[in-house]
């Protein structure tokens, strides 16, 4: 463990400051353990950057989950389902779902069966396959997004207000351009292109 050094004032009885020093062991639990504590400065700087975006996103995530949960009694895979439905009124097929959420489509039956359950979403005969069913928001469901999207956007502006606009604006940038490398034309998949 590492140790910390610790230098207080103190007064004896003669009314002079006496410096003393300390060396304390520095608990496990005052240090952030993260994807990034394994690596130190001798490492890859690409390799700390992508550590770093990822122990950022993994941070942004656990704090929406947690209190996605304890404010809205609902999970961070509910909460995306209902946003994807959100941006399409008319409705989204199962497997287009499971395509945008990045997830299988037995994930997604389970979401969307909870969902259906407390009557947030409907699933309704797909008009260009008999066979299929899109998944759509009711109106009561519009209403729950509604406040907890306004809620969620909140969130995020907390979490991120230690950057100002321009840096903000910059890291969207940098970041994009790191997107557009990956899915250049060796990535071989075109579906995540801006």
């Amino acid at each position: 463990m590492p140790r910390k050094t610790i230098t207080t004032a103190v007064q004896d009885t003669g009314q002079r400051t006496v410096q003393k020093t300390e060396q304390r062991t520095e608990p496990d639990s005052a240090r952030i353990f993260d994807l990034e504590s394994r690596l130190d400065k001798n490492h890859h700087q690409s390799l700390r950057l992508w550590l770093r975006m990822l122990s950022c996103t993994v941070l942004v995530e656990d704090r929406i989950r947690s209190r996605l949960r304890g404010e809205f009694g609902i999970t961070l895979p509910r909460f995306d389902l209902m946003a994807q439905l959100e941006r399409h009124p008319e409705g989204l097929r199962m497997g287009e779902l499971s395509k945008r959420m990045m997830v299988t489509g037995g994930n997604i039956t389970g979401i969307t069966d909870q969902l259906e359950q407390e009557k947030l979403v409907v699933r309704v005969p797909d008009p260009n396959d008999r066979r299929a069913y899109s998944v759509k928001l009711t109106p009561a469901g519009r209403r729950a997004f509604s406040r907890m999207a306004a809620v969620h956007e909140s969130w995020i502006e907390e979490m991120l207000g230690g950057l100002t606009a321009g840096e903000k604006a910059a890291l969207i940038e940098l970041l994009s351009k790191i997107k557009h490398h990956l899915n250049g034309p060796e990535a071989g998949d075109k579906d995540n292109q801006e």
